[in-house]
């Protein structure tokens, strides 16, 4: 039995953008791994209308300076589009791949206890950048902590420029 408020399947368009660097691309693919293998997604009933079932496939995109991110049933019809200003996610995105560029430093020259510390910090900014997607899309859809981490790293990879 598929369980019914999952993603069984996420499209990221990321066409016009920069290729990512190896250790994204490489982050990319382990949040879309992780994701896949377990999350919690459901969007609400609208007006008297019941909430619509799942699996749902997503579909992540930047379009006319905003985050767009678009659900569809697992068979691909559309069942709702959100248009997220991209300013709360900026400083968020910007300080992520701060700290990821220290991380990827630090594991080439420094000892397990300061790449510890390193690695907290950055778990203290991917917990922050879930809360504000949580945030944005609140009374749209509904997910856990760790969708939204998993999500929000395949947000970064549409940042670049952030």
């Amino acid at each position: 039995m598929t369980p019914t408020n999952c993603i069984c399947r996420i499209d990221i368009d990321d066409r016009g953008l920069p290729p990512p660097t190896p250790e994204i691309a490489q982050e990319r693919k382990v949040a879309i791994f992780d994701l896949l293998e377990e999350n919690s997604f459901a969007l609400p009933g609208r007006d008297t209308a019941p909430a619509p079932a799942g699996p749902f496939a997503l579909g992540l995109s930047i379009r006319e300076g905003r985050l767009v991110v678009e659900a569809a049933s697992a068979q691909g019809e559309p069942l709702a589009e959100f248009h997220l200003s991209l300013g709360p996610f900026r400083q968020v995105v910007k300080d992520y791949f701060s700290i990821c560029e220290s991380y990827f430093d630090a594991v080439k020259r420094l000892p397990p206890s300061q790449i510890e510390t390193i690695d907290m910090a950055r778990r203290g900014i991917h917990n922050e950048g879930a809360e504000v997607l949580m945030e944005r899309l609140s009374g749209k859809a509904m997910l856990d902590n760790a969708t939204a981490r998993r999500l929000f790293t395949l947000i970064c990879v549409l940042m670049p420029e952030a």
